[in-house]
């Protein structure tokens, strides 16, 4: 087969064109496709590399001047070679992207399983503050209603005390006596109507007496109209009862009750004293009706069931 299948027009355009002209586009195709060559080879080596084969093959068939190279110049295997590694590459693109996507997920998952967690734990803290709240609430109600039913059970209990308590001071007030003698461990030294140089007029009431400091007391119930010093009677003080009598006790030592005071039958007015017009220690009594004139005690002490 001739080296050249278009030798005619070669030679024809040879002989058109000088010698040192040829020669020098005869170099230049010579290095072209050299460094065409070694594009191909460094870039079939780096694929093979690529794809872990180590030969590469390649067709020198169209290294003279003149010669067609129509394909690559690679081996089948080689070819197949470049293709494997191709796909490979493409492969280990898709894995890697897969890879970053699957580490976005897992983030975006980590975040959301965080988030779930942390809302999680919200909604338990605030159940259990809920719970604790209804438990102390609840508390604080049976605790209301304890105290209410022990109320409720104590009132009867109250009640039946205080009515105890008034039916005692009842029978007490009704044991009391209505009338009293106005002083005790004494003896009469003057009576009503007595006469005498120690008074301007005749003796005006009894005169009971006892050491100095024995208690003086009203001889009935009733109100404190007079504890003041009186003149010749010294320290008085007078009680208007409640049918309108009036009692007046004199020459005591001090009083033990102010006007406007009640008292009751027994009540200590006072004590024994000898302030006043006086020759020894004793309490003048004497009786008013309607707080008018004296009249005599002793009857009206008999009329009260008591004898001086």
């Amino acid at each position: 087969m001739p080296k050249h299948q278009d030798a005619p027009n070669a030679d024809r355009q040879a002989s058109s064109r000088p010698a040192a002209s040829r020669r020098v586009a005869k170099h230049r195709f010579s290095r072209r496709g050299f460094t065409r060559r070694n594009q191909l080879i460094g870039l079939t080596a780096a694929l093979a590399a690529a794809a872990g084969t180590t030969t590469v093959g390649l067709s020198s068939a169209a290294s003279g001047p003149g010669t067609s190279n129509t394909g690559t110049g690679l081996s089948p295997a080689l070819a197949d070679a470049l293709v494997a590694a191709r796909v490979d590459r493409r492969d280990l693109g898709s894995r890697d992207a897969s890879r970053i996507d699957l580490s976005l997920d897992d983030a975006q998952k980590a975040a959301a399983s965080s988030a779930a967690r942390q809302r999680a734990e919200k909604l338990a803290a605030n159940a259990t503050l809920t719970q604790r709240r209804a438990l102390a609430l609840a508390a604080a109600k049976a605790t209301a209603a304890k105290k209410a039913a022990d109320s409720a059970k104590a009132l009867p209990a109250a009640k039946a005390a205080a009515a105890a308590v008034a039916e005692r001071a009842a029978i007490a007030k009704a044991a009391a006596p209505k009338i009293v003698l106005p002083t005790t461990g004494y003896h009469l030294t003057a009576r009503f109507n007595q006469a005498g140089g120690r008074w301007a007029h005749n003796h005006t009431g009894l005169d009971f007496a006892a050491p100095i400091g024995t208690p003086v007391r009203s001889v009935m119930a009733g109100e404190v109209i007079q504890a003041d010093w009186e003149g010749a009677y010294g320290r008085q003080v007078k009680v208007r009862h409640a049918d309108g009598t009036v009692t007046s006790y004199s020459h005591m030592s001090e009083f033990d009750v102010s006007v406007g005071d009640s008292v009751q039958a027994g009540t200590m007015v006072g004590r024994i004293g000898i302030t006043g017009n006086t020759t020894g220690p004793h309490v003048h009594f004497e009786v008013l009706p309607n707080g008018g004139a004296p009249i005599d005690p002793e009857p009206w002490l008999r009329d009260h069931g008591l004898n001086p």
